[in-house]
This record gives structure tokens, C-alpha cells and sequence, in this order.
């Protein structure tokens, strides 16, 4: 069985078919890099500043040197401390604790949903993108950084250093009562594009680069990440093997729809690349040794001839032996099935290639000695169709099972789509209340049946 992982509960509309946006794109980090510790850029204070590894800093040689290295020293001592080197609390994590969290002292780092002044206090929120909601700030004005607190404007980056107390607004439990507050980043408020206003999925399109930050996407990126999380445990919790097939082929899986096709050639009109040029120029085979024999019979000419010119002769020899290079390599395309002439020989695979429409092929094979395996990732279709149900990249789940029959297939249809469907109204409540809110007002209550109510089962016949 095979499910196409495109997230689309609430968002029927929000991007055009044929739009290749990271809402469909699953960003899986498989490896991270491991070390960075040479040299590091890092923002400290609003200055960057380079950052080496103290084990291999060399002492100063000139007392200048010296002397200027202890006046920053004795300079960064007066300064406070900077924040972008401690460790943040996520504010999922602090809205969740609730008041279990009264009287801690904690980091936050995020962006500026909304500054609000008052006489002699400000309410900041500040959201990390960890959650729906943010955490309401409130900065007294007889903080040492409150001038900080003055300049804030709508999608600021901040840290801030608090204590978490109780709030007495109706739709928080807590909020942060800011010690010391410190602007990594700016924002200029009169262009900034995204204010506190429901903006149309239209606009949010022109502004790709920034649209993560409203609710809509925000949530349906932590959506699709629950449902990334909750498939591979899912496999996983069952002995499976989740196995990587390629994102290029030759093999069209399924003959059902258009695909993307992969090339090196230059398209009509446009310049080969000197290599291509060079690699195509007489494919020939008939004609490549006719020109190897006119070559042989140049140099044979040059050498009878009553006063040899050595230089020619040389020179000669090597176009002889360019030309015969040109004839082997067409020789070997013929050998290999790939007939001189052909426009694809000199492509970069030899032969036509393709964005996969499917992992199934390879992970039958993989089911063949593996047993119990399942593919994950994104899927190519080139089929010109304006509609919501078709899209030009989506992610597919596709397993393959060995020793199994039909029900047991089905089974396992029925429980992996429960499953992942469980795990997401579970862990992502608040951004389900918002499409609920705002898309779909009865997509909880679906959701909720599809995992209680047992799935019908037909015949063919039937």
C-alpha cells in the first residue's frame, strides 16, 4: 500500500499545483555536522565577530598585541553579558509547564509577534516557532535595557532573560518578567510585511521567505513534522527497515503519468558545454574512421616526403592519434547499446533520465531480502492539471511487505493511517484549534472518527 504524505487536512488552496514550495518538501535532516570549531561567525552584542577554538589560539607575540588584546578584554568585562550563547528554553515547552514553572529564571529566544508600551512597562510576545501561541514578556521601564525594549518592532529576533511568574490575563497562566532583554536582530517596522491581521494565502505566496512565520504555515509545518515522526515509529515500533531509493531513474514504476525529465543536454537553441561539444563532435563510427585513415595517410605523406618537416609530422601524428581516441569511444557507445548517433549518448547517464514518480521498484527488491521495508520520500508527476488534488512534488509512504497476504496488508494500511493520525491530534491540539478555527470547523470531529471507527473492508465483486 502506498500513501501520498501531502498534509493537505485544511489547506485545499494554498499553493498552486505546480508549485515546487516547502510546504510539500519534508525538510528529514539525516546527518548533522558533527563539528564546526575552527571558526565560527556568531552574532555577540549586534556585532559579528569571529569566534576561534581557545585550545588552538596563539599567544599574542608583539606587546602591543598584548595591550590590545587586554583592553578588550577589560571592554567586554564592562559589558553585559550577551545571551546568544546560553541555552533557551523552547516556549512549547515553558507553556506547557505552566505554572509547575513559577519562579524559575530562564532564556528565551525568538521573533516579536507584538510590542505593546504602556506608562512605565512594555508586553512583548515572543514566539519561537515551537508553538501556536507565544510568550507574553512584560519589561519594566527601570530595566538597564529597557532603551532595547523601546526600538522593538514586529519581527525583531530576541533573548531574553526572565523569571517566570503568575499572569493574571485570562489566556495565559504565565508569563516572563523580563531582567534583561537583547536585540540579535532588527526589523524595520515600516517595511515589514506581516503585521497581527489574518493576511490571504495570495499574499503569503509573494512573500515565500517569510510566510513560515504566520500561524497557517507555522502549523502545518509542526502538523507534518508530528506525522513525520509518528510514521517512522510507526514502522519502526513493527521491525521495519526504512530504506532510501533513489530521486533519479530510468524506470518509469508505474506508465501512468508525465515525467520529469533529467538532463545535461542543452536545450534547443542554447550552446553545448565544451565538453558535450567536444564529446559529441563525430559520433559517427563510419565517418570517425574514414577520417582515422585520412589522418593515417597525411602523416605517411609527411614522412615520405623528400625533406621532413618534423614539426609537421609531429603535429600530424597527434591529430592521427586525437582522431582514433574519438573513434574508440564511439567504437565502445556502439558495444554498450548506446548507437552512434544516438542524441542521448552523450547525456550524463547515456540514456534518459528521469525525477521518480516511485520508490516501489527498488524497495521490492529491498522487501526480497530484507523482509518488512518502507520507502519515504518525495515523488515527481509532470501531469499538467490545475487542480488541488494534483501536485507536482509530494512525499509518498510506500512499504513492501514479504510473507504477507492481502489482509494483513490492509491491516497494516488501517493502523499505520490511525496511527499518525492519533499522534498529530495529540501532540499539535492548538494548531488543529486554529484550522478549526479558520478552515475547517468540523476537521477535528473527521480526524477523531477516522481513528475510532473501524474502516470498511470490499470485495472486488463487491
Amino acid at each position: 500500500w502506498r500513501f501520498p504524505f501531502a498534509a493537505r487536512f485544511a489547506l485545499p488552496d494554498l499553493l498552486p499545483p505546480h508549485t515546487l514550495s516547502p510546504l510539500y518538501m519534508l525538510p528529514l535532516l539525516m546527518l548533522l555536522t558533527a563539528c564546526r570549531a575552527a571558526a565560527t561567525r556568531t552574532l555577540i552584542g549586534g556585532r559579528s565577530a569571529r569566534v576561534l577554538a581557545s585550545r588552538f589560539a596563539h599567544a599574542p607575540v608583539a606587546s602591543a598585541a598584548a595591550a590590545s588584546s587586554s583592553a578588550a578584554a577589560a571592554t567586554a568585562a564592562a559589558a553585559p553579558p550577551s545571551l546568544v550563547a546560553e541555552s533557551r528554553v523552547r516556549v512549547a515547552s515553558l507553556l506547557e509547564g505552566g505554572e509547575a514553572r513559577l519562579g524559575e529564571t530562564v532564556v528565551v529566544k525568538g521573533w516579536v509577534r507584538t510590542v505593546r508600551t504602556q506608562k512605565s512597562f512594555s508586553f512583548v510576545e515572543v514566539n519561537d516557532g515551537s508553538s501556536l501561541k507565544g510568550v507574553q514578556v512584560v519589561a519594566e521601564d527601570g530595566l538597564d535595557s529597557y532603551d532595547v525594549v523601546d526600538a522593538l518592532s514586529t519581527g525583531a529576533a530576541v533573548a531574553v532573560r526572565g523569571e517566570v511568574v503568575a499572569s493574571p490575563a485570562k489566556e495565559q497562566s504565565i508569563e516572563l518578567r523580563a531582567s534583561l532583554v537583547e536585540l540579535v536582530g532588527s526589523c524595520p517596522a515600516d517595511s515589514y510585511p506581516l503585521q497581527k491581521k489574518r493576511h490571504s494565502l495570495e499574499f503569503l505566496r509573494s512573500i515565500a521567505h517569510l510566510r513560515p512565520r504566520t500561524n497557517t504555515i507555522g502549523a502545518a509545518m509542526r502538523v507534518r513534522s508530528a506525522l513525520s515522526f509518528a510514521t517512522h515509529e510507526f514502522f519502526r515500533s513493527r521491525g521495519f527497515v526504512h530504506v532510501h531509493t533513489p530521486l533519479l531513474t530510468a524506470s518509469d514504476c508505474e506508465g501512468a503519468g508525465e515525467m520529469f525529465r533529467v538532463t545535461t543536454l542543452p536545450a534547443a537553441g542554447e550552446a553545448a558545454q565544451p565538453a558535450a561539444a567536444a564529446a559529441g563532435c563525430g559520433d559517427d563510427v563510419a565517418a570517425l574512421d574514414r577520417a582515422v585513415k585520412s589522418a593515417g595517410e597525411a602523416v605517411r605523406a609527411l614522412k615520405e616526403a623528400a625533406v621532413v618537416d618534423k614539426e609537421a609530422v609531429d603535429g600530424a601524428v597527434q591529430e592521427l592519434l586525437a582522431r582514433k581516441a574519438k573513434l574508440q569511444a564511439a567504437t565502445e557507445k556502439q558495444v554498450a547499446g548506446k548507437p552512434a548517433g544516438d542524441p542521448l549518448a552523450d547525456d550524463f547517464f547515456g540514456r534518459a533520465a528521469y525525477l521518480t514518480v516511485s520508490g516501489q521498484l527498488c524497495a521490492e527488491t529491498y522487501a526480497s531480502a530484507l523482509g518488512d521495508v518502507y520507502t519515504f520520500g518525495p515523488t515527481f508527476r509532470a501531469e499538467d492539471s490545475n487542480t488541488a488534488r494534483h501536485l507536482a512534488e509530494f512525499w509518498m509512504i510506500e512499504p513492501e511487505m514479504a510473507f504477507t497476504d492481502l489482509a494483513a496488508n490492509m491491516d497494516n494500511a488501517e493502523a499505520y493511517v490511525k496511527h499518525v493520525v492519533q499522534y498529530a491530534l495529540r501532540s499539535c491540539a492548538d494548531d488543529f484549534a486554529m484550522f478549526a478555527q479558520f478552515y475547517d470547523k468540523g476537521l477535528k470531529a473527521r480526524l477523531q472518527a477516522l481513528v475510532e471507527t473501524p474502516f470498511a473492508r470490499v470485495s472486488y465483486t463487491e
